[in-house]
């Protein structure tokens, strides 16, 4: 094996190409921290995380000061030690947002620098239980776009082969929402799959009394209809309607997912693999939700999780939302609606990094030795 000898680090403030809004927030920045680990063969692996508006010099100050000295000398292909002492490490402030979002950054870096050493790609590496993942798209179904819009955006969709599409709901009155899901699947037909998203907007009662507005359009599931600490509201939900709930993308803990599969709470599993810590905890969700026979539709990070879905058994969708386009060189591999994964060894993602450190936030650089 080989000892890390260098950790270098910024963060880039990814502006996304459309308004994005939904229920609770409107969002016009996606702050990037970027890890570049090298170990004392010369290999180097890049791994990354995301924030949705703010918080990114925290996470990047958590990386500096705690984690990155940390990893300095230690073995680099030591992926699951390296991940626990990380995230004991930082026990008094785990679980949570910014200690995960920076475990993701190094843990994701690690397993690109594993597969480049091994001459893998990452889908492979990590189980290769698949080749492709089909495509539902959520770009053109943000909460502010009128009704006329949506069913452009779903037909255009459909007709590049994706799946499905998912719309926003959370209007101030369910029959908003009701009329714009109708209009969508009366253009799309029955066989197109509509996701929906509430982005935790909703009461119990009011999740319960619009789930069964909902039901008459067969959508394929009612993501986030509730805040992600509310468990009893989710099994509530989950008893009262015959749609799929879906969570995953607020939950920051594998355990805090056992929780959720043991109470019947969820029937889709959402794992992000920027908010899970990594790479490491997301392949125990999705092994964890298998044994319970339930599938995992990973939230954002589209070039990322088309590897980690192929690696996986019971991966069912990917969601296209571009993310990195300014700063790869090469997109996302798209054939017949799917997402094909990369067969380069790594992540399989093709990082510019002269954009990369064109695009640097100031003050943001890591370097440690």
């Amino acid at each position: 094996m080989a000892r890390i000898v260098r950790i270098d680090a910024l963060m880039v403030d990814l502006k996304p190409k459309v308004k994005r809004t939904d229920a609770i927030q409107s969002f016009v920045s996606q702050e990037t921290p970027i890890v570049r680990v090298t170990d004392s063969d010369g290999a180097v692996g890049t791994g990354y995380s995301y924030t949705i508006g703010a918080g990114g010099p925290s996470v990047m100050e958590l990386i500096r000061r705690t984690f990155g000295p940390h990893l300095v000398g230690r073995e680099a292909g030591e992926v699951e030690r390296l991940w626990r002492e990380l995230n004991y490490l930082s026990h008094a402030t785990s679980v949570g947002p910014i200690m995960a979002l920076a475990q993701a950054a190094i843990d994701t870096a690690l397993w690109d620098l594993r597969c480049r050493k091994a001459g893998l790609p990452l889908h492979v590496m990590a189980g290769g239980a698949k080749t492709r993942a089909p495509l539902y798209t959520t770009e053109g179904g943000w909460l502010h776009i009128d009704k006329s819009a949506l069913v452009e955006d779903a037909l255009a969709a459909k007709a590049r082969g994706f799946g499905g599409s998912k719309i926003k709901i959370g209007r101030p009155h369910v029959s908003e929402d009701a009329a714009r899901l109708a209009a969508v699947r009366e253009a799309v037909g029955p066989a197109f799959e509509i996701m929906t998203d509430a982005n935790q907007a909703f009461t119990v009662d009011e999740a319960i009394r619009r789930a069964r507005h909902y039901e008459p359009f067969d959508i394929a599931w009612f993501e986030e209809p509730m805040p992600a600490d509310d468990l009893g509201g989710h099994a509530r939900l989950t008893r009262a309607t015959t749609i799929p709930v879906a969570v995953g993308e607020s939950l920051y803990s594998p355990l805090h997912f056992r929780e959720y599969l043991a109470a019947g709470a969820c029937s889709i599993v959402q794992v992000d693999v920027a908010r899970i810590g990594g790479i490491t905890p997301w392949l125990k969700v999705a092994h964890l939700a298998e044994t319970f026979n339930v599938p995992v539709c990973p939230h954002f990070l589209m070039e990322l999780h088309v590897a980690l879905c192929c690696a996986v058994p019971n991966s069912r969708w990917v969601e296209y939302i571009p993310q990195l386009d300014d700063i790869t060189t090469t997109g996302m591999r798209i054939e017949a609606g799917c997402a094909v994964p990369s067969d380069a060894p790594g992540l399989g993602i093709d990082w510019d990094f002269a954009a990369i450190e064109r695009m640097a936030v100031e003050g943001s650089h890591v370097a440690l030795r």
